[in-house]
C-alpha cells in the first residue's frame, strides 16, 4: 500500500494508510500513515464498535491535510476489550470437545477426527452468514487436511493446485484450514470468544494447530525461499507466536 501511495501522490492524489506493523511503514516511508497498536487484520480495533472505528478513521483522514510527509503518526488509543453484551456471552466454551482416542492415533488421523467433529459447526456458521471464507484453495476441506498432514509428516505433496506455485498453494491451503476452524469455533450461539481466545484454542489445543506448527518447521528448513517466508512470517500470527513464546 505504501508503494501505491507514492504512485498516487505522484499523480497529484493525496493518500493516507493505516499501519499495523510500524517497522514496515518505517522501511517503506509512505506519504502519510497512521500507526495503530491493534491486532493484524483489525486496523479499526474491534468489530461492532462504530464510535471507536469512526475515531480511528477520522484520525487517519485528518492526516490528508499534512504536507510534510513522508510521515507516520501514532494512534495510541487502546482498542476496547469487547465487553460481553449479555449473560450468555460471559466466557467462552469451545464448540466441541476432542476426547482422547481409545488407542494410539497418528497425527493425520487426529486431524481428520477433529475436523469431522467440527464440520457441523462450520456448516452452521456458513448457513447463518450466507458465505464462507474457506475457499482460497478451491479444494475440499478433506483434501486440505490430507495436504497439511502429509506436508507436516515430510511427505511429497506433489502439485496440489494446478498452475499454482508450491508457496502459493501452501498459503491458500493453510489459510483454508485456519478459516475452517475459526468459523467452526465461533458458530456456537453466545460463544463470547475474543480473537485471542480463538488463537489460544487453535494454536494451543487443536491437532490442526500442532500440524501447522510442524508444517512451519518443515518449510522453514527447506530451500524454497518464498515458502520459507510464508512459513516464518505469515502462517502463524504474530500474536499467537508471542503467546506461544515462538
Amino acid at each position: 500500500m505504501s508503494a501505491i501511495g507514492h504512485y498516487l501522490e505522484a499523480a497529484g492524489i493525496p493518500t493516507v494508510s493505516i499501519s499495523l506493523i510500524r517497522l514496515h511503514s518505517e522501511k517503506m516511508r509512505p506519504p502519510r500513515a497512521l500507526w495503530v497498536p491493534y491486532e493484524l487484520g483489525r486496523p479499526m480495533g474491534v468489530p461492532n464498535d462504530a464510535a471507536f472505528q469512526t475515531r480511528v478513521l477520522r484520525a487517519a483522514l485528518s492526516l490528508l491535510a499534512r504536507t510534510d510527509g513522508p510521515l507516520i503518526v501514532d494512534h495510541l488509543e487502546d482498542a476496547p476489550a469487547g465487553a460481553p453484551t449479555s449473560a450468555e456471552d460471559v466466557g467462552w466454551t469451545c464448540p466441541v470437545s476432542f476426547p482422547a482416542p481409545a488407542g494410539e492415533e497418528t497425527p493425520a488421523l487426529a486431524l481428520k477426527r477433529e475436523m469431522d467433529s467440527l464440520k457441523p459447526w462450520q456448516a452452521l456458521a456458513q448457513e447463518r452468514r450466507g458465505r464462507t471464507t474457506v475457499d482460497q484453495s478451491g479444494i475440499s476441506i478433506d483434501a486440505v487436511a490430507d495436504y497439511v498432514a502429509r506436508f507436516a509428516a515430510g511427505e511429497d505433496v506433489g502439485e496440489p493446485l494446478e498452475g499454482v506455485t508450491a508457496a502459493e498453494a501452501f498459503k491458500r491451503i493453510t489459510d483454508d484450514l485456519q478459516a475452517f476452524y475459526q468459523e467452526a469455533a465461533t458458530a456456537q450461539p453466545g460463544h463470547g470468544a475474543t480473537h485471542a481466545d480463538v488463537l489460544d484454542w487453535f494454536w494451543g489445543q487443536t491437532a490442526a494447530g500442532k500440524q501447522l506448527l510442524a508444517c512451519s518447521e518443515r518449510a522453514s528448513a527447506g530451500d524454497d525461499k518464498r515458502l520459507k517466508f510464508i512459513a516464518e512470517r505469515l502462517l502463524v500470527p504474530h500474536v499467537a507466536r508471542a503467546r506461544l513464546n515462538l
